[in-house]
């Protein structure tokens, strides 16, 4: 390698670190997988890779998906790569280019600009409660409105259903679509992406009202408030809660106000699955089996540890854990057909991840990635290693996924079997075809910027609901899909 290469190489992840900065409020009208024309700038893509991947991912979608501090014109971009803006500590590269690498590269770039501009329809409005996609049309029915963050949804076995909101509010919404405060839930730490969160029913609700409950729980210590993710398990009687009883709680307590995770969901061999973030920490948690952080655990419905978990016997882990190296889960759901636990969890910028939930393995958070950090800096070169797990699917540019559920049922034509997944960032419904376990196609998008979507399920009445954040466009409520076709 010639000493001019050698230059490159090192500068221009400087080069393009100076001149974007992050941007994560986009929203997308199509299925968030850039297609580029990398015939056209063969050796614009070389560039790329070999000069700007190591730093800015593999993906160049990734790349683009941010604000750009110098402008975004191709005039710009050239000017800025070939003259650099020193008081930012961006070099110059005016004699390491030739004028065509120049023109190719900041069109290579601006390609993918343009593409992400198309994804996104925040100015889409929504002029009414039809919403039609490739293979669906939509009837969006108002179940219940008002509910600023709802988060999770349970339905009961007389067509009534329990709603939480984030704020720490649980509802019962009855069948003439009154809602009713239910008395007794846990006091919550309510700030960030902490409050009242997941809900689901003991398989035997019918006989023993049980119900299971994941919330930011929280303590003082020397006058600062400490938040983690905890489990209450307690009994409905009509509209209150009574023989509260905590049966989970995620060591240690954090300062943080982010990563709870806390999806719920049994499995078929009738135990608990939890999800719990990293807290932000990932640097520690994740990766370390000593503590609860960006794991999946597995409990009994009463709190005690089954004895076939992957890591009861091994001292000093944390026995309940079932699986590790996680970010985020924020959506958890059992599928229908083989009885796996599958997970959606947020990634950084890209990197957004479908994992199939497996005894003992490791989901290699952060030291495998497919996205990259927010202020646009490398997290990991890797994105496959030995002995970690590969996702069934992951998005770039990130949705922010949260809820997953699987369509039974013959009520959604075309989508029998299929995995929904709610974005909160572009704010659509998404829809992945499965086939033995790996999904195929493209995506399929529905109910563009109706608002954030924060859970999905299919209810006992096989109708699709989805927990939706309040918005300009639309009040945050659950809603009912009911095709037409």
């Amino acid at each position: 390698m010639n000493k001019t290469s050698y230059q490159i190489i090192l500068l221009i992840p400087i080069l393009f670190s100076n001149i974007t900065s992050c941007n994560t409020n986009k929203s997308n009208n199509q299925p968030p997988h850039i297609e580029l024309d990398e015939n056209k700038h063969k050796n614009a893509k070389v560039i790329f890779e070999n000069t700007c991947s190591g730093c800015h991912g593999e993906r160049i979608e990734t790349f683009v998906d941010r604000k750009w501090k110098y402008g975004k014109s191709k005039d710009s971009l050239i000017e800025s790569i070939k003259n650099g803006y020193a008081d930012a500590g961006m070099p110059s590269f005016k004699s390491a280019f030739s004028e065509d690498d120049f023109n190719e590269l900041a069109e290579y770039i601006m390609n993918g600009i343009e593409i992400i501009k198309k994804l996104d329809f925040k100015d889409v409005e929504v002029k009414s409660n039809i919403f039609i996609s490739e293979s669906q049309k939509i009837q969006l029915d108002t179940i219940a409105k008002g509910i600023k963050v709802p988060w999770g949804m349970a339905f009961l076995p007389n067509n009534e259903m329990l709603i939480t909101e984030r704020a720490g509010k649980l509802y019962k919404l009855k069948s003439n679509k009154t809602l009713i405060n239910i008395d007794g839930v846990p006091d919550v730490v309510a700030e960030g992406q902490g409050g009242l969160l997941d809900i689901t029913l003991h398989p035997d609700f019918s006989d023993n009202h049980i119900i299971y409950l994941s919330y930011a729980i929280f303590k003082k210590t020397d006058s600062i408030t400490l938040a983690t993710t905890a489990v209450m398990k307690a009994k409905l009687v009509g509209n209150n809660l009574i023989d509260q009883q905590n049966i989970f709680v995620a060591l240690p307590f954090s300062r943080t106000r982010h990563h709870f995770g806390s999806r719920l969901q049994f499995g078929n061999d009738g135990k608990l699955y939890i999800s719990v973030g990293e807290r932000g920490n990932e640097k520690e948690n994740p990766q370390s089996l000593s503590n609860f952080l960006g794991k999946i655990h597995r409990i009994n419905d009463d709190g005690s540890i089954p004895q076939d978990n992957p890591f009861v016997n091994q001292t000093g882990s944390i026995p309940s854990i079932y699986s590790y190296g996680h970010r985020n889960p924020q959506g958890m759901t059992l599928n229908p057909r083989t009885g796996e636990i599958w997970v959606n969890e947020h990634g950084p910028r890209g990197g957004d991840e479908i994992n199939i939930i497996r005894k003992g393995k490791n989901y290699g958070w952060p030291i495998i990635t497919y996205g990259i950090n927010y202020d646009g800096k490398i997290i990991s070169n890797l994105t496959k290693k030995d002995g970690m797990e590969q996702p069934v699917k992951y998005w770039t540019p990130s949705i922010a996924p949260s809820g997953i559920a699987f369509v039974t049922g013959d009520k959604y034509k075309n989508w029998e079997g299929g995995l929904l997944s709610g974005s909160l960032r572009f704010r659509y419904l998404n829809h992945s075809k499965i086939r033995t376990n790996k999904i195929i196609g493209e995506d399929e998008i529905l109910l563009r910027n109706i608002g954030r979507i924060r859970n999905v399920k299919m209810g006992n009445d096989g109708f699709i609901y989805v927990a939706v954040d309040g918005s300009k466009n639309w009040s945050g409520g659950i809603f009912k899909l009911v095709p037409l076709n």
